[in-house]
């Protein structure tokens, strides 16, 4: 399964954010034993540079990361064509309709957040991380 993986589930995890650490990282450990494919957008690295750096003060530690983050995901490109289709989406988050934009149009399976109100209307399931994991367990009974 091709999974997005949005933003704030990439940040719970890397600052063990309470009380949503927990499932982020099975999300994480879900993605690096190879039981889904985890992709990030490419407008949300700059994000989680920014989030990152913040908390670690640290660019050369922030550049680290990021390294771990694209050995374990693939990164799909977000293009113009996306950005414009968002202005007209019924998704009302400019941000978030850009990522369903870009994950429609590379065919990804589904979405993991845990702002599924902000996707509602999505094209693709849209799953917190606890249903996600659950779902990926499932598959394998």
């Amino acid at each position: 399964m091709n999974a997005l993986i949005d933003t704030c589930i990439i940040i719970d995890a890397l600052q063990s954010r309470e009380p949503f650490s927990k499932d982020a990282e099975a999300v994480f450990m879900s993605v690096a034993n190879r039981r889904c494919v985890g992709f990030l957008a490419a407008n949300s690295i700059t994000d989680i540079h920014y989030l990152m750096h913040k908390a670690l003060h640290s660019s050369e530690e922030t550049k680290k990361v990021l390294g771990i983050l694209f050995s374990l995901f693939e990164i799909l490109d977000t293009c113009g064509i996306d950005c414009r289709k968002a202005l007209t989406s019924s998704i009302a988050d400019y941000e978030d309709a850009v990522m369903v934009e870009t994950a429609a149009r590379a065919g990804i399976d589904c979405i993991v957040t845990r702002n599924m109100k902000d996707y509602a209307g999505a094209p693709m399931p849209v799953y917190s991380p606890a249903q996600f994991i659950e779902l990926l367990y499932s598959e394998e009974e």
